[in-house]
């Protein structure tokens, strides 16, 4: 029998049990559908996490006071809150730790910050806002922001500052611009540049001189973190162990004592990348259960529909058909009733990624407003998924109906 006969005869028996077999699909839809949505949104999740710690430089290594990573971060992304904390524990990052990060070799830039919690006025209002004290020159080599009007810190800049976006845009009723007069801690600052949307839309960035004189309780010779830039991004594993290295020799201290953390925007991507792909994998899972059940559908509608045709089958058998023909006939039904649930699953799990990112949700974290990612692969995997579980569920069937032996097939009633 030509497989074009089977196929003609299995997409015969699926449009002539129409509800049974659209049931069964309707599982295989679901869980398709819940597949794509989900996986989609994983990766569009991965993609705007990456490209927003992209934004960091993955040739930048921190170093902050504390033995906890919980203190560790990037460099302008310092909230009110970790601010506290830094400044609640010694201020124990010194010159001389910048002088012994100097001496390690494949870096390009090393300076230090310091960070504080400053009152800020402007037109009757008021509020308290991270402030970062920088060294304009290093600062301005370092940075990945782009500005969005006027221009960075100058090395002659004392009282001037640049703020992000969003202080310039939302902190005030007023918005603020270039050359207007902002007060902080009593002291009155220029703004000469508005930062563009990025990784320090939230801050206030000053002279390091003018940041110690207007915050307030950090001594000259203190650091509330210390950033290097290296000199290519493949060396940011080496650097850092022989930063760790020697640190840990000029501070007298060991890996229980230590009294500093040292993190790389690199190493967080990688581990939230590694975070985000094992959430993505855990609801992928929790989805196929629907394909689970989908699958137990098929198998109860190729179990029904075997006992319907028991006549037919033995009338095709006495004519000649073999039992291979017999089983193509019950896999390419069960094969059907996969390709099109994951054709149908796969439309409305489209839909759905489509519609996530026109709601507006935002993501917890540095990852940005929602966004979903459907790409070939997952919809060739999403329908390669589908027609498997179909031919899988109806394998067994199909195997029962090539054994049916004509004679008692002919008298089943």
């Amino acid at each position: 029998m030509r497989i074009a006969k089977s196929l003609n005869l299995a997409l015969n028996i699926l449009i002539h049990s129409k509800l049974r077999s659209w049931l069964t699909i309707i599982g295989i839809v679901i869980g398709v559908a819940a597949v794509v949505a989900i996986v989609s949104l994983g990766e569009g999740m991965q993609q705007s996490i990456e490209s927003r710690l992209g934004d960091f430089g993955a040739d930048i290594i921190t170093i902050t006071p504390g033995g906890s990573q919980a203190t560790s971060g990037f460099k302008g992304m310092r909230s009110q809150e970790t601010s506290k904390t830094t400044s609640s524990t010694a201020e124990n990052i010194t010159k001389r730790d910048i002088q012994i990060i100097q001496s390690v070799g494949k870096i390009d830039v090393v300076y230090g910050s310091v960070f504080g919690s400053g009152s800020i006025y402007y037109l009757g209002e008021s509020t308290s806002k991270t402030i970062t004290g920088v060294d304009p020159v290093a600062w301005k080599a370092v940075t990945t922001s782009e500005l969005e009007s006027g221009r960075f810190l100058g090395p002659s800049d004392y009282s001037a500052v640049v703020v992000g976006s969003k202080i310039a845009e939302g902190t005030f009723k007023q918005p603020l611009a270039i050359n207007r007069v902002i007060t902080i801690e009593d002291k009155s600052f220029k703004i000469v540049g508005i930062l563009a949307e990025g990784t320090e839309t939230n801050s206030i960035i000053m002279p390091i001189n003018a940041a110690r004189d207007t915050i307030g309780g950090i001594g000259d010779e203190k650091f509330s973190s210390i950033t290097v830039k290296v000199s290519d991004e493949q060396y940011i594993d080496q650097v850092m162990g022989a930063i760790d290295d020697k640190l840990m020799l000029s501070r007298h201290v060991n890996e229980k004592t230590k009294d500093y953390s040292i993190s790389s925007s690199k190493e967080l991507q990688e581990n939230i990348s590694d975070i985000t792909g094992t959430m993505t994998m855990f609801l992928g899972a929790i989805a196929a259960v629907s394909l689970l059940v989908g699958a137990v559908g098929i198998a109860n509608t190729m179990f029904t529909s075997v006992l319907e045709k028991t006549k037919e089958i033995g009338i095709m058998k006495s004519i000649g058909a073999k039992n291979r023909d017999i089983m193509l006939i019950f896999v390419l039904n069960s094969a059907l009733v996969g390709i099109v649930g994951g054709i149908l699953g796969i439309a409305l799990g489209s839909g759905i990624s489509a519609l996530i990112p026109l709601l507006g949700i935002r993501m917890m974290g540095p990852g940005g407003m929602m966004n979903t990612i459907i790409s070939p692969k997952l919809l060739g995997v999403a329908l390669l998924i589908a027609v498997t579980i179909g031919v899988v569920a109806g394998a067994i069937p199909a195997y029962r109906a090539s054994k049916l032996k004509p004679v008692d097939a002919l008298r089943y009633e």
